[in-house]
């Protein structure tokens, strides 16, 4: 047999192979960014939630140059706020500072050429309200079909159900209040008062969470675009499928805290160097995964001289700066002493004609051993549109949605198997709509044939905060990042956007006025924790006392006097059968951006009015031990609309 041949010449080594294959910088894959006016901000916002928008915005009417900096592209949050007045102002006041420091011929445009302002585009007395979008508005869509809209819904019905049982038997109250009219212009006179007076008022619009967010991100969008094509240096730069490096394990990674290209470098002054990579999110078997873009590369910022980390409730960008939350105990005076302020809900969007109304509900339920114990119902909709219908329940704590125990499923079937789940979901699928009915006044037939778009999904709400909003020379966190309250009441955005953001307005007027930067974050800090005490204060009566706080302290008063109860009367409160229910199927926060759709019918009908008889009774062919007991009881606080 001969022998091989040598080869002529050796095999490619593995790296001249990746450098003949891979792309190489100015190639066809490797995108050129425009980094004009990224490095040393006046404002860094890592997150684009309403928070950080917001305080983007009043940076920029200061003057300041501000980098956003968001890993999730577009706004996609379901979820529909009621959003106080005192936002429609702060949007205001934004417009007048905005025109005041940069003229007409430097604002953003709207699509129909008006000047694009943030506060007239949300609400204006001159335009309707609708079944609109934020894009449509701003687009000029609608003025192409002559309809002259805007993004927000008032709120025309304000309702408060009160089915708590009294004295044994059921009994129903039903309260009507007056809904609040926004005035005829934004205002500055509220403009900076307590956070706990915002959310002690009553709340007026409704909007999409994600149409708000769209209708702040569209204005900064339009005033970095228009600046990059007129090559002056940005007022604004926004990066959307970006996160601070995540940083590699090093060479020297037996060290712990030292890792290559890691995004937040220390100065020895205490302030952060910031450097960001673009991202692309996957989802893999079921879980979002995140890898670098290929092909990009590293952004350094520089060193803002103020950022600010408004993430949710769970960051990791905060926990990278040590940042950490602890629960929030309150005592219900119910002899249990402090425990964790939690709460669990259903959550489901059904396509239900709610319309511009705010119905909320408290009603009695009982464990087997006749423990009594509140819940709250929710139901938001939205002005002239019949396929907004969020409708919230709360689950009482004795019920566990177990298929063993509920006898759909033989004991010892695994909690993973199919068979399990789907009876778990079953089970809350029944619950849901039961509830649904309460509050709603639909047949329960009915709505097993609407569609539901989103849920039910079933989550846990726990009351959290940090010890000090500052992680970093020039750092803070601020919205959900730094502490949570009750979110039945749109608290959360409501304390971010209005609260923490304003705080950032606050922070440069101090500068202007000749304050240190380190007097300056260190006033900032203790106002977003003192915004964030005010929320936990408010929104402690949600998790056990009967009226919502969203009503207003002077209807809150007229629903004591109609109901002839407490509103700081309390409930009962367990945690051992919640602890048992999470066990079951743990809770997803992912579960919020997967729709899983029941398809069905569109309820464009009206809702059915009130009834005056408990749901308890109605079925019931004797009449109640106690007559008394179920003469209704119906209250309009101001004019009925």
């Amino acid at each position: 047999m001969a022998a091989l041949a040598p080869r002529e010449t050796a095999p490619p080594r593995a790296s001249a192979l990746r450098e003949h294959l891979d792309p190489t910088p100015g190639s066809i894959g490797v995108k050129e960014e425009n980094l004009a006016g990224v490095r040393d901000p006046g404002f860094l916002a890592l997150g684009l939630g309403g928070t950080n928008m917001m305080a983007m915005l009043w940076s920029i009417a200061m003057g300041k140059r501000a980098v956003g900096v968001e890993l999730r592209g577009d706004p996609a949050l379901g979820i529909h706020w009621n959003i106080r007045e005192d936002l429609w102002h702060h949007l205001g006041l934004i417009d007048t500072l905005m025109e005041q420091r940069y003229g007409v011929d430097r604002l953003p445009r709207r699509g129909d050429g008006k000047v694009f302002r943030l506060a007239e585009t949300f609400y204006s007395a001159q335009t309707k309200g609708g079944a609109y979008y934020s894009d449509e508005v701003i687009s000029g869509f609608l003025e192409s079909f002559g309809e002259h809209g805007h993004a927000a819904g008032r709120i025309y019905h304000t309702e408060f159900i009160d089915d708590r049982w009294k004295d044994g038997a059921p009994c129903r109250s039903v309260t009507i209040v007056e809904p609040p009219k926004p005035p005829e212009q934004p205002h500055t006179e509220t403009i900076g008062r307590p956070i706990a007076e915002v959310l002690d008022g009553p709340s007026t619009f409704q909007i999409g969470a994600s149409e708000a967010l769209v209708l702040l991100r569209r204005y900064l969008e339009y005033m970095e675009e228009m600046d990059l094509e007129a090559g002056v240096e940005p007022r604004v730069r926004l990066f959307l499928t970006h996160r601070v490096v995540a940083g590699e394990p090093g060479e020297a990674s037996y060290i712990k805290w030292f890792r290559r290209e890691d995004g937040f470098i220390g100065l020895p002054d205490g302030r952060k160097q910031v450097r960001i990579e673009q991202v692309r999110e996957l989802d893999h078997r079921g879980k979002f995964r995140r890898v670098r873009t290929p092909g990009t590369q590293v952004i350094d910022l520089g060193t803002p001289e103020l950022f600010m980390i408004a993430q949710g409730f769970s960051s990791d960008d905060a926990d990278r700066l040590g940042f950490r939350q602890d629960d929030v105990k309150v005592d219900h005076h119910d002899g249990h002493g402090p425990v964790v302020a939690q709460a669990d809900y259903l959550a489901g969007l059904m396509e239900i004609n709610v319309g511009g109304r705010l119905r909320r509900r408290i009603a009695s339920e009982f464990d087997r051993d006749g423990n009594e114990y509140w819940v709250r119902q929710i139901a938001v909709g939205h002005e002239e549109d019949a396929e907004v219908g969020w409708i919230l329940v709360q689950v009482p704590d004795f019920k566990t949605f177990d298929p063993v125990l509920a006898g759909l499923v033989p004991e010892g079937t695994s909690r993973k198997s199919k068979e399990y789940l789907g009876a778990h979901q079953q089970l809350l699928r029944e619950f849901y709509l039961e509830q649904v009915a309460m509050i709603t006044e639909i047949p329960l037939a009915e709505l097993e044939e609407v569609e539901i778009p989103y849920g039910p999904k079933l989550f846990s709400l726990v009351e959290r905060i940090g010890p000090d909003p500052r992680v970093a020379g020039n750092g803070v966190v601020a919205g959900d990042t730094y502490g949570n309250g009750h979110f039945m009441t749109s608290g959360g955005a409501m304390t971010g956007m209005v609260g923490h953001a304003h705080r950032v307005l606050r922070y440069w007027q101090g500068r202007e006025k000749g304050m240190s930067t380190e007097d300056a974050i260190l006033r900032l800090a203790a106002e977003i924790k003192e915004d964030t005490l005010g929320w936990l204060q408010v929104s402690a009566q949600e998790f056990s006392q009967a009226v919502p706080i969203n009503f207003g302290q002077e209807r809150i008063s007229a629903i004591e006097r109609s109901t002839g109860r407490s509103s700081a009367q309390r409930a009962n409160a367990i945690d051992a059968t919640r602890r048992h229910r999470h066990s079951l199927v743990p809770l997803n926060p992912s579960d919020w951006r997967r729709l899983v759709v029941h398809p069905g019918k569109l309820y464009t009908n009206d809702l059915p009015p009130l009834s005056d008889v408990h749901p308890a009774l109605r079925d019931t062919p004797a009449a109640p031990a106690d007559p008394a007991a179920a003469e209704p009881e119906r209250v309009l606080v101001g004019e009925q609309v």
